[in-house]
């Protein structure tokens, strides 16, 4: 078998392993990416973009659905065959376009999972590699289940080659995944139930709105079954029946289809990791504020697969440019956590940033909680939306801005705008002052804090 050395080899060809790579070449190194599956990662491929993509359709419904006979006649009738064309269209692109990319900066590439075999080697494309450094960047994958008739489940991936909207759909995990998807299928005519065995849907997120998003949702004819525990799923002639237990009473309910959304694990599975001695957990491979192992000083990870990161593209590629300096000049960049924001891309959104009240409450003396219901605000009666909620967090003391929730057709974007705030320390006073545009959803960002 050949042997061959490079100075750094990368594992995962996402936002993060390639923005280390292109760091690394571009002084001289020379390097390496592997990667199983289409170049691109999660994200570009399987993940947010093409997600978002298919979203805008349901989305489109929701609002005609919303606006009809008050100006809307007819709900837009939409071709699922022409959405996943279009969404493909974009996917299809982006392998070919990133190994040219790639190749061009003299990167090679190899098109399988690698396994170490020591701390300093691995095994891929009937090759031994040297390398002074890997950079492991596998991101997540779906997390298996273990019950009888785990087999039969479909996955996140699965969606975006549905070649046909299924009649009835079950999800089993209400986080953002099962939502986003359960949304994208409900809208445009599935029967969808998601089950999951907490008590509430996103279990990250405040309570206080996702209880008013998911009664939304049942108001539009989705089925929540909470506090279930999967215990079977058994595959009939034209359909799958799915046993579950709630509250010490089984139970079942039919589908067509049922997909795995129960959350991701780290990709780390067929690495061998433990031949090179790489510490790693169910949190991901664990590294210090420079990214580096803890227990294997070759090896660094960044984006989904590092301990110190979260599921998010700006996060990843944070983490891919720190690790290529730290390559290039041993702790020349530190990771701390930035402020970051998370949405759930559904009809309204639901964004938040910055400390949920349970954790404001454990970091200042005195908080002040500014919540309210703004379904009848302008904003929501001109959509005819019945859905419009805000709670925002702040210091008592000091008045500064820490913790911001919103439910809104524009959360994704408002959301924004707390991020600043947090970001500057601005207190209610400052963000009160400000002029925005009017009569839009940032406006009312002002209207949430006009009794404080």
């Amino acid at each position: 078998m050949t042997t061959q050395k490079y100075d750094v080899f990368i594992i995962g060809s996402g936002v993060a392993g390639q923005t280390a790579a292109k760091i690394c070449v571009k002084n001289g190194l020379s390097v390496a990416i592997a990667d199983k599956r289409a170049f691109g990662g999660t994200c570009a491929m399987r993940g947010c973009d093409p997600k978002k993509i298919m979203l805008q359709f349901a989305t489109l419904v929701q609002k005609s659905t919303q606006l009809k006979d008050l100006g809307v006649k007819n709900i837009p009738e939409i071709s699922w065959k022409d959405i996943q064309t279009f969404q493909q269209s974009y996917t299809s692109k982006v392998p070919e376009s990133i190994k040219e990319n790639l190749t061009s900066l003299g990167i090679d590439l190899y098109h399988e999972s690698p396994k170490f075999i020591s701390k300093n080697e691995i095994s891929v494309a009937g090759k031994n590699i040297k390398a002074d450094k890997f950079v492991i960047a596998t991101g997540l994958v779906p997390r298996k289940l273990s019950f009888n008739g785990a087999n039969y489940l479909k996955t996140s991936d699965d969606v975006f080659h549905l070649k046909k909207i299924p009649a009835s759909a079950t999800f089993i995990g209400a986080g953002y995944v099962g939502m986003e998807f359960c949304f994208l299928l409900s809208t445009l005519g599935c029967k969808v139930t998601l089950i999951d065995r907490d008590s509430q849907a996103l279990s990250q997120f405040d309570s206080f709105l996702v209880e008013k998003l998911v009664t939304s949702m049942k108001n539009r004819g989705v089925e929540f079954i909470f506090d279930a525990t999967i215990e079977a799923v058994e595959k009939k002639k034209k359909n799958y029946k799915i046993h579950y237990k709630r509250k010490g009473k089984r139970a079942s309910l039919k589908s067509h289809v049922v997909f795995n959304t129960s959350g991701r694990v780290p990709a780390t599975a067929l690495l061998d990791l433990e031949n090179a001695k790489i510490e790693h957990d169910e949190s991901g491979i664990i590294v210090n504020d420079f990214l580096v192992n803890r227990t294997n000083k070759h090896v660094y990870a960044c984006g989904d697969v590092s301990s110190k990161s979260l599921p998010l593209t700006p996060l990843s590629g944070l983490q891919g440019y720190i690790v290529g300096n730290n390559i290039l000049k041993e702790k020349s960049k530190k990771f701390t956590n930035p402020i970051v924001p998370s949405v759930v891309f559904i009809h309204p959104n639901l964004a938040t940033v910055g400390y949920s009240e349970a954790e404001a409450k454990k970091r200042y003396k005195n908080i002040l909680v500014l919540k309210g219901d703004a379904s009848d605000w302008y904003n929501a009666k001109k959509a005819n939306a019945k859905t419009y909620a805000f709670k925002i967090i702040a210091n008592k003391r000091t008045r500064i801005i820490v913790g911001a929730h919103l439910l809104s057709a524009e959360a994704n974007e408002t959301i924004n705008i707390f991020v600043v705030a947090i970001n500057k320390k601005m207190t209610i006073d400052e963000l009160k002052k400000m002029i925005f545009t009017y009569p839009s959803y940032s406006s009312d960002l002002k209207k949430m804090l006009k009794d404080y």
